[in-house]
């Protein structure tokens, strides 16, 4: 009850987040139309990242208005070496780079990221001074067996154990059972979610880093929800997918205006 009046009267200072992670999708000619109507639209007070396909880095960097940071899907523990097919955080900074997402669900379930593996690249990317968007989520399973907390804690544990300093953070909550399927966890699943993460961070880091820090929220997120999803007290702005892809993001990036 205290928090919860504690965290009402300090919500205002976090600044409304929106990123768009373009996945495996888009061409040279295809993004070059999506930018152009990114470029002409309104994005207010909003901080926005983009994160496109590491290929495309150069050219949306070139392409894209400069005030919608540039952020990867994805970066490797280690700057260099042998590692086929990584990214590094000093090669994504080398091409303008500001953030990269860590521990995103399909990282987590395609690739088989383990909890202790993002959060040692969380822990890297921090030290090498690369802004982090760190997820966290559960499945379809672990919220019909009522562990989505377990999950969450277990997931930003390894998170928090490597990383000393907040300040260039932000948690995006995806649900997987939401993540591409059309399903959305409805305002006060997002709000409830959202709330233990607040809290959890409370509990185990520090009551500033708890205020200060965004939550976002990603999992099947377009123009047509975004608007109620935002008067969440504790949802700071969204990780959007599919619908970054659309003009209807600009939507999205005004879904607090």
């Amino acid at each position: 009850e205290v928090f919860s009046r504690k965290k009402k009267k300090m919500s205002s200072p976090r600044k409304f987040w929106v990123g768009g992670n373009w996945k495996l999708n888009g061409s040279r000619a295809s993004l070059k139309e999506l930018i152009a109507e990114i470029n002409k639209g309104e994005i207010g007070d909003t901080e926005v990242v983009i994160a496109p396909p590491t290929i495309y880095v150069d050219f949306v960097r070139n392409e894209l208005r400069k005030d919608i940071a540039l952020g990867v899907q994805n970066a490797y523990k280690e700057n260099d070496g042998a590692f086929t097919g990584e990214t590094s955080v000093a090669m994504a900074k080398d091409s303008g780079v500001e953030w990269v997402i860590l521990g995103h669900s399909e990282r987590r379930h395609v690739f088989g990221e383990s909890n202790q593996l993002v959060g040692e690249k969380v822990g890297h990317a921090l030290k090498n001074k690369i802004k982090v968007i760190a997820c966290v989520g559960e499945q379809l399973a672990d919220r019909e067996d009522n562990k989505t907390e377990v999950v969450l804690e277990d997931q930003l544990k390894a998170i928090a154990a490597n990383t000393p300093e907040w300040s260039d953070v932000v948690v995006a909550y995806e649900p997987v059972w939401a993540i591409g399927t059309g399903k959305t966890a409805s305002p006060q699943q997002a709000q409830d979610a959202h709330l233990f993460i607040r809290s959890w961070l409370k509990s185990n880091v520090s009551a500033d880093v708890a205020a200060a820090t965004r939550i976002v929220y990603g999992g099947s997120v377009k123009g047509s929800n975004c608007q109620e999803l935002a008067k969440q007290p504790d949802v700071d702005g969204f990780l959007v997918g599919g619908a970054s892809l659309k003009p209807e993001f600009l939507l999205v990036i005004n879904a607090r205006t």
